[in-house]
């Protein structure tokens, strides 16, 4: 069995699925191999600055969860300890409470921390490990845009709602000879639209990556309606970087609270003269239940983690690379962010099968 301890577990950042599976991973890992206590610390760090909140974790408490999205947990991405937001005198500061984490550690007897999380949920897991806590992290973000992993978890759940909803928009985009714009997540990597746009056969597919410009969409839209082609779908990231000029001349008008994709819409409808519809898949992409895929991940995942724990291996990440499990420096997962790369493969077979990136005429 080993030395008796406690160690923490906390989910951070934005949802998906898959996270309730690591838990349950952990949690099971920990118990009936190593008969550790468990805590399980609730949204985010926020459990760490209010440590009240915090509850034992046990086999009863994770049983049914690996199938559930979200996290048991709770989470949050606007509760940064090292910048954490205080009411005084009516007014909203932040104030730093990253020593009150270490002390609830301390508080909750649990000697290391196991952090689900993606880039930022990481980076905070990276400083509190600066300050002595002792830190396993894990690769969770949709996003998939750590380094040094081959996937993050929740990323294969993501695509399979980004495939989905394109398999549906075609048809209704078919049926009224329409051109769909479909906006997907990633504010600074393009991976969801990429492979999501591959997997449910995308005419255009717009990244933050590479440089587009409406009139090369266009011409795309108009070499399909030459071979009597009459719908397109494409798809944009979140994150791109609109030209700031239509095809004709024209700057490009964006309202406040509008998204990519409608703003894409307008300025497509003006160039292409047909009928344009704007969808935004937005938080659909972080429900629902986890894929086959991410359930195995997390199970590997979570047990890994706890194994690092057990050769006091803080400070490090598990990580998938080339189909094996293993651990690397959290320092060099968090930075900087893993961007789709331009000769990449997917992004060549997706050219080489006539999908347009907007770059070229």
């Amino acid at each position: 069995m080993g030395q008796m301890r406690t160690i923490g577990v906390v989910t951070g950042g934005g949802d998906c699925p898959g996270l309730n599976a690591a838990i349950r991973a952990i949690v099971r890992s920990a118990k009936l191999e190593l008969g550790w206590r468990i805590i399980g610390v609730t949204d985010g760090f926020d459990g760490l600055v209010h440590p009240e909140q915090c509850r034992e974790l046990t086999i009863e408490s994770v049983r049914g969860i690996l199938p559930r999205g979200g996290t048991i947990l709770g989470s949050t991405n606007s509760r940064d300890p090292f910048a954490y937001p205080v009411k005084e005198n009516g007014r909203t500061t932040t104030k730093d409470c990253s020593p009150r984490c270490l002390e609830a550690m301390r508080q909750l007897g649990i000697d290391a921390l196991i952090v689900i999380g993606g880039n930022g949920t990481l980076t905070i897991a990276h400083r509190l490990s600066q300050m002595g806590m002792k830190v396993v992290g894990v690769p969770k973000t949709i996003d998939n845009d750590l380094q040094l992993t081959d996937v993050s978890l929740g990323f294969d759940s993501a695509l399979h709602v980004a495939m989905d909803a394109i398999d549906r928009l075609h048809t209704t985009a078919e049926s009224h000879h329409r051109v769909m714009v479909v906006e997907m997540m990633g504010r600074d990597a393009g991976w969801i639209a990429l492979d999501g746009g591959v997997a449910g056969g995308a005419d255009v597919i717009l990244l933050p990556e590479i440089p587009f410009t409406i009139e090369n969409v266009c011409a795309a839209l108009r070499r399909r309606e030459a071979t009597g082609r009459t719908s397109s779908i494409i798809v944009v990231a979140e994150g791109v970087k609109l030209p700031e000029r239509s095809a004709s001349g024209k700057p490009i008008p964006k309202q406040p609270g509008d998204h990519v994709a409608d703003t894409l819409a307008h300025a497509i409808r003006e160039c292409s003269e047909k009928e344009v519809r704007a969808m935004v898949l937005g938080h659909m992409q972080r429900g629902g239940s986890p894929s086959p895929f991410d359930r195995v991940l997390a199970t590997r995942f979570g047990a890994a983690s706890v194994d690092l724990v057990s050769k006091e291996a803080y400070g490090q990440m598990v990580s998938l690379q080339g189909g094996k499990i293993g651990s690397v420096p959290l320092a060099g997962a968090i930075s900087p962010v893993r961007l789709v790369d331009a000769e990449s493969e997917t992004l060549r077979a997706a050219r080489a099968v006539g999908i347009s990136f907007g770059d070229r005429p």
